[in-house]
């Protein structure tokens, strides 16, 4: 019985390696690339799989309402940061440098940023107090997600009345 457990130990103890999560760099350059090819902007979440807010803001924009919208304007990617202890493998490498350079480092989760296809930031989840919007929810955050919208893709008022619709819900 005990080469069978020092077997199964050693097994488990190789696997744990192989679980670490990719660069925040090569997950922003696939984004970045499939965004080019697909003529669309990179929306990048940085989030934990703790946060509740996070998984809200994952619900929005999944929403059947809202969701042919986000799909034909974004390439829609993850950073995970700010892991509970025995999630830490989870996190991106380099997230946490990204967040802190494009101004989210004491704002909390999720904090969303619009990059062009090249990488160049557009946007930010900060309205201009300063204040992360995260996941839009009171009218406040989403008329400035609204005006993030428009200023980086061609909503209709229909697709601009929906977004309204669904994230006013969040509240």
């Amino acid at each position: 019985m005990k080469p069978f457990l020092i077997y199964i130990l050693t097994m488990l103890f190789m696997m744990s390696g192989k679980g670490q999560a990719p660069t925040a760099d090569s997950v922003l350059k696939e984004a970045c690339s499939k965004a080019a090819n697909q003529q669309k902007k990179v929306m990048v979440i940085f989030h934990a799989s703790w946060c509740g807010w996070c998984q809200k803001m994952d619900a929005s924009l999944n929403d059947p309402s809202v969701k042919p919208f986000f799909d034909k304007n974004f390439v829609i990617t993850h950073l995970t940061i700010d892991e509970v202890k025995n999630k830490k493998q989870l996190e991106n490498p380099g997230a946490e440098e990204l967040n802190k350079k494009w101004g989210g480092a004491e704002e909390g989760i999720p904090f969303w940023v619009i990059l062009d296809k090249d990488g160049a930031l557009l946007a930010t989840s900060n309205d201009p107090l300063g204040e992360n919007v995260g996941c839009p929810a009171t009218a406040k955050e989403v008329q400035y997600f609204v005006q993030v919208l428009k200023k980086t893709t061609s909503i209709n008022s229909q697709q601009l009345a929906a977004v309204i619709k669904r994230f006013s819900r969040n509240e």
